[in-house]
């Protein structure tokens, strides 16, 4: 290895990165799989019921199937005759034809072998439509979303025993020289959150017998992610390999903390580098990773946000993307740290905000839209 030690020279706008990303990085293969195996990934094809469901108007309760206009005008002190009589039906069966409503179960008493209606009902009452449920034309789910546990019952009950999804096989190797297995805190973080983005991961550490240019040329994968040696220190050597193996886009970004994350790519694999650091790491997999993640996938549902009070204000440095964790006091949510995030820090934090490059921060009182820790 070169004694010369790799260099940041410009930090990388936002928008720049994401420009890279967006070009470098694209969807990876769809394969079609049973649902439950495919809770939390994302959906590659929109998801249609073959036919109308329900076929048929149904019953939503226990009572008799009418005609609406044939009881428009009943009442208490005003029954009218129902003959023949109407017949009565369950909760979920289909109605009868000539039916539009369903009567209450006391609503038709019996006297004398007579039927009559005591009350009215308006056309549709008490009654599921035809179609309602779904429809070929009307996807129940659409491509770009995440499957969730609710997904399932309603693909269940539409009769859908699979669908496309998309599922990169991502390669994590831990390149700093703490990750041993039992403190390496910064790696199996990362590796959940690459997994909670709809991936599957391999995991890798570099161990004393092998060099991070023979764990990088790891073909097995759809992209690799590399915790450690992004810096400018005697020991870091991840992006000057990643030079020397493949291509680096970007070393150096203008997000705080994580300026020192990379981007690059062996072959047609995107590689991205995070800081070996906690707080760098995540920031860095939050501003930058799950972007890269959303590629692979294909996922346009937005993060999901809440929004707050900022009971402090948060000043910030144009031209730097940050990540400020808030954590929740009397009014709404304050700042509780910048630049570092000490671990007590992290602990409280309820979510954070995440201050695009072009703001020179938020007022006292401002309302903010915080997003969720993972």
């Amino acid at each position: 290895m070169s004694s010369e030690r790799q260099r940041i020279t410009r930090l990388a706008p936002l928008p720049e990165v994401y420009a890279r990303i967006d070009a470098v990085v694209q969807p990876v293969t769809a394969k079609k799989v049973l649902p439950w195996q495919a809770v939390g990934d994302v959906l590659a094809k929109d998801v249609t019921a073959a036919a109308a469901l329900p076929p048929r108007a149904i019953a939503l309760r226990d009572g008799w199937a009418v005609a609406a206009d044939r009881v428009s005008d009943a009442g208490p002190y005003a029954p009218v005759i129902l003959d023949p009589a109407p017949p009565w039906v369950e909760c979920g069966d289909p109605l009868p034809e000539g039916a539009d409503a369903v009567l209450a179960p006391d609503a038709v008493p019996a006297a004398h072998d007579v039927a009559e209606a005591l009350a009215s009902a308006e056309p549709g009452e008490n009654v599921l439509p035809a179609g309602i449920d779904a429809a070929p034309e009307a996807p129940l789910l659409r491509a770009g979303a995440r499957l969730r546990p609710t997904d399932l019952a309603v693909l269940r009950a539409a009769g859908i025993d699979r669908v496309w999804t998309r599922v990169p096989a991502t390669w994590i190797v831990a390149a700093h020289p703490d990750a041993v297995e039992s403190r390496d805190f910064v790696g199996e973080l990362i590796c959940d959150l690459v997994q909670r983005e709809g991936a599957r991961v391999a995991w890798g550490r570099l161990p004393p017998e092998r060099d991070l240019e023979r764990l990088l040329t790891e073909d097995r994968c759809d992209a690799i992610i590399v915790i450690g040696g992004t810096g400018m220190g005697r020991g870091d050597a991840t992006v000057a390999t990643l030079a020397r193996i493949g291509r680096v886009e970007i070393h150096g970004m203008g997000i705080r903390p994580g300026e020192s994350a990379a981007l690059g790519a062996i072959d047609s694999r995107p590689v991205l580098a995070l800081p070996g650091r906690l707080d760098a790491a995540l920031a860095a997999w939050l501003m930058i990773g799950r972007r890269l993640c959303a590629r692979l996938t294909g996922l346009t549902s937005p993060e999901p946000t809440m929004r707050v009070t900022l009971t402090r204000k948060i000043a910030s440095t144009i031209g730097l993307a940050e990540m400020v964790p808030l954590g929740e006091c009397e009014g709404g949510v304050a700042p509780l740290a910048a630049g570092y995030f000490p671990l007590q820090a992290l602990g409280r934090a309820a979510g954070w905000l995440f201050v695009p490059p072009e703001s020179e921060g938020f007022a006292q009182g401002a309302e903010i839209d915080m997003r969720l820790l993972p």
